[in-house]
């Protein structure tokens, strides 16, 4: 019997590759004989370069950088295996999770680390860049990623900008002469599952400016900066970016791959599983699990358990999912290729508790599963 184990991060408690080892600690108590095939994935957010990366055998690399508050940080971007091809995740550079929550403001915050990582991966010889964008602090348009490969953002005086999202109010014009000319010859592709335009009540500064510290008020200053923005893109690029779906991702960085590095933006699990050769892995899988800390009506929107589910449904693969919870209405998910889902828990207890107890839960619910399918 073969098992392919492709659980997505469970975010707080477990990494991919810790849940897929749970998850293989308890396939393995209930049939000891069984072969087993590990491979964690990612959506394109968090665990992204570490699911190619190894899925891959592919090599890391870690570099000090600019971070979000102009700090220097340590971030990692991630070569594959075929050594052209770089991954790297925003966050690592750029994260919310790099600011502690009384110094969140996205006035103020940048994506000048994240250039500096393109920049790097390029002098790695990366000629292939997959660039994830969950987790940002940032609400500048991947303007601060522009300026660090090259661009020059000016206001009306011919001076350059400064960092952050609020500066953008000021941008006069924009001057690509410098812009790294290695780009030219380097395909990128932006993992980005969100639909939501640059600015307007679904933009980047509305919907995802105030988990990064925005005030109402500095979120009606961002929107308007963007505005302005995607104004001089269009007058001094020839490109409209503003309501391109996609375009607000991580505080408008999608609008600024778009713009600048002739980005694809593409859906996080269908790049992931492209990348691992996903259908070949489970072509002769009797059984698939997968999971994510929470499956719910959101989950229908590119995240791992679906996409599994979607790939393995064709070649009539069961597919059974394990989350830290799960919403009561699954029809639809059983609609996509789902064969049956389980909370872990396995008793009342907190959130807290439960994240704790994760990989020892993931384990027993494992356990318990394949000896129902193998009395089956």
């Amino acid at each position: 019997m073969r098992v392919v184990i492709a659980p997505d991060s469970f975010k707080g408690s477990l990494s991919a590759w810790e849940a897929a080892a749970a998850i293989e600690r308890g396939v393995k108590r209930a049939a000891p004989n069984c072969e087993t095939v590990l491979l964690p994935l990612s959506d394109g957010g968090e665990g992204l370069v570490e699911s190619l990366v190894e899925a891959t055998n592919g090599t890391y690399h870690e570099f000090h950088i600019m971070g979000p508050l102009g700090e220097p940080v340590w971030a990692k971007l991630g070569v594959l295996g075929d050594g052209e091809t770089a991954v790297i995740e925003m966050a690592q550079a750029s994260g919310l999770t790099l600011i502690p929550e009384e110094e969140r403001n996205p006035l103020l915050t940048t994506t000048y680390g994240t250039g500096e990582l393109i920049r790097l991966a390029l002098d790695l010889g990366c000629r292939h860049l997959i660039i994830g964008l969950g987790g940002s602090a940032t609400n500048d348009g991947g303007a601060g990623m522009a300026q660090a490969l090259g661009v020059r953002l000016l206001d009306s005086a011919g001076d350059s900008l400064g960092l952050g999202g609020a500066e953008l109010a000021r941008l006069a014009s924009i001057d690509v002469s410098e812009l790294d000319p290695r780009l030219n010859n380097v395909k990128i592709q932006v993992a980005c599952d969100v639909t939501n335009p640059l600015t307007g009540p679904q933009g980047a500064s509305a919907v995802y400016g105030p988990q990064k510290g925005a005030t109402p008020k500095m979120v009606e200053q961002l929107d308007q900066a963007l505005a302005n923005y995607a104004e001089v893109i269009r007058k001094d690029l020839g490109i409209d970016v503003e309501s391109v779906p996609g375009a607000g991702a991580a505080g408008g960085l999608g609008a600024g791959l778009l713009a600048f590095l002739r980005a694809e933006l593409v859906s996080g699990i269908e790049l992931v599983l492209n990348t691992v050769n996903f259908r070949a892995a489970v072509d002769t899988a009797d059984l698939v699990f997968t999971g994510e800390g929470k499956l719910d009506a959101q989950s229908a929107y590119g995240k791992v358990p679906i996409g599994v589910a979607r790939a393995c449904k064709p070649m009539g693969i069961p597919v059974v999912v394990l989350a830290g919870s799960v919403e009561l209405d699954t029809q639809p998910m059983y609609d996509d290729g789902i064969t049956a889902c389980f909370a872990v828990a396995n008793g009342p207890m907190t959130l807290e508790e439960s994240m704790d107890q994760a990989a020892k839960l993931l384990e027993f619910k494992a356990e318990q599963v394949m000896k129902v399918w193998l009395a089956g």
